[in-house]
């Protein structure tokens, strides 16, 4: 298998011309670009950057830090991308952790990486002139470029994406350039993306999706449209002119886009390809985004950073809430809940964790530097993701939520998602989250947060829920309503916000 940074020369040679890349003002083709990229890969090596070195960014999507990713590629460095919202604290955590030699920045994150003092010994390259670098972004890179050849091998490491540390500090995952590549691939045939496809560039290029859509870009010559931060007015203006033809979103970016007065006026015609991943999409909007763009094919992808897919369904909107079955690289079981055995699968219909073989051309290897991880995720030659679900008499499963998130009630277990799917289709409802908050009774108290659409009361969703095939057991013994749900930088719901009522009531 080819590394990365080969890939990208091949890219280049199969057509230079081809447009590659587009950041506000700034179009570059293949050619153009890797220009750049060489120039930067270059100034790294000038450094005393090696390879196998871990070189952290605090970067919002653009061409700077896309080129990055490749020159790292080309290079055999290891791209360690971060939140470009992290705070000082954390940036220290993430620098020690991952042993970082450089780190690159923006002004935006400036306040983070000047006050971490750990970044106060590292080289500090500032881009468009942030303060406190050491180093100069665009000085690096208009040196003599570096040689034509990639200085990786697949067999290297290619990047480490840090996990969303929701119950804790962010877990490092080290993946090799052959995962990544065939991650990559894998991307390409389950969205069936053609030559010279676009899409949007918006989701985080520190999260496995954004990272997927700038891979796969490249494997079909297609262009990457950069959009710094999601804004839906933003997102349609762009859309329209650079006529994308391909979405990978969270389904939070679904709900903004239909929800923003741009778009009945927006020209979303040349999307016909639409895929979603990072959190499941209720009936509701699922209903929604396929009368809106009809598109031709619309993906669920149910995967993680650990072992990039895991199952697809690419008619979403003919089976609600099914993952699909296992993806192309993938092997996927459902076994008893805190079993370690991998054979102990469960029958069809019943609720068990999701696990899927470490075998998978896509997967990880282990946690990096915490082997209390690997001893609860990793078992058997079997990645235990933490999700419950199970298959049905056809064969496709359905992710009901995660182990973490049941909430035992009355000795009952209930799990949220089941119970947001059916309150999204009720047209008051804009967007739900289902906790369960401590009762003295009930040990656990069945929750929804509400953020209304329009004017709808607790008693009219309950009737809705005692009219639905909602088992009565499950109906929300309270209603919350909300300005917004809490979630995190890539969209998914913080229940344990719910629950410690950090959150803004209507």
């Amino acid at each position: 298998m080819l590394d990365l940074g080969t890939t990208f020369i091949a890219a280049v040679e199969r057509e230079p011309g081809a447009k590659a890349i587009v950041d506000g003002d700034l179009t570059l083709s293949y050619g153009e670009w890797l220009e750049r990229i060489l120039g930067l890969a270059a100034g790294l090596a000038a450094m005393g950057l090696k390879p196998g070195d871990r070189v952290a960014t605090v970067l919002r999507n653009s061409w700077q830090m896309a080129s990055l990713h490749w020159a790292c590629q080309l290079t055999g460095l290891v791209v360690t991308p971060l939140n470009w919202r992290v705070s000082a604290d954390e940036l220290d955590y993430f620098i020690a952790n991952a042993d970082a030699r450089a780190v690159l920045f923006e002004e935006v994150s400036a306040p983070a990486v000047n006050g971490a003092a750990s970044s106060a010994q590292l080289p500090r390259i500032a881009v468009e002139g942030a303060p406190g670098g050491t180093e100069d972004f665009a000085a690096l890179m208009n040196g003599a470029p570096a040689a034509l050849e990639s200085h990786a091998s697949p067999e290297d490491i290619s990047l480490m994406l840090y996990t969303s540390g929701t119950t804790g500090p962010g877990k490092g995952v080290p993946r090799r350039h052959r995962a990544e590549r065939a991650a990559a691939l894998a991307h390409v045939a389950q969205n069936c993306y053609r030559y010279g496809e676009s899409t949007l560039g918006v989701m985080p290029l520190y999260h496995t999706m954004g990272v997927r859509s700038l891979l796969a870009m490249a494997l079909v010559q297609g262009c990457f449209v950069c959009l710094p931060r999601f804004d839906a007015g933003d997102a349609l203006e762009w859309i329209a002119r650079e006529r994308v033809s391909t979405l990978y979103l969270v389904p939070t970016l679904y709900h903004d886009l239909l929800a923003s007065d741009a778009f009945a006026g927006a020209d979303v015609s040349t999307v016909r390809k639409l895929g979603f991943a990072g959190a499941p999409m209720t009936d509701g909007l699922l209903q929604r985004v396929q009368a809106a763009f009809k598109p031709e094919l619309f993906v669920n992808h149910y995967g993680s950073s650990e072992v990039y897919t895991f199952t697809i369904e690419q008619d979403a909107v003919s089976k609600p809430g099914s993952a699909g079955k296992a993806g192309l690289n993938q092997h996927i079981r459902v076994v008893g809940v805190g079993s370690d055995d991998p054979g102990a699968v469960v029958a069809a219909g019943e609720e068990g964790e999701i696990i899927a073989s470490l075998a998978s051309d896509e997967a990880f290897e282990g946690y990096w530097r915490r082997p209390e991880a690997d001893e609860k995720s990793l078992k058997e030659g079997w990645y235990h993701t933490g999700d419950m679900g199970y298959f049905d008499q056809d064969g496709d499963l359905f992710v009901t939520g995660r182990v973490d998130d049941m909430i035992i009630t009355g000795g009952e277990n209930v799990l949220p998602v089941e119970i947001e799917s059916v309150l999204s289709l009720h047209p008051g409802v804009a967007e739900i989250a289902v906790a369960g908050l401590e009762d003295e009774r009930w040990g656990r108290r069945v929750t929804a947060f509400i953020k209304r659409r329009n004017d709808v009361s607790d008693t009219e969703l309950d009737s809705f829920c005692q009219q639905s095939d909602l088992a009565n057991f499950k109906r929300p013994r309270e209603y919350v309503f909300v300005r917004e749900i809490p979630k995190s930088p890539v969209g998914k719901i913080l229940r344990r916000k719910l629950i410690a009522g950090e959150y803004d009531p209507e």
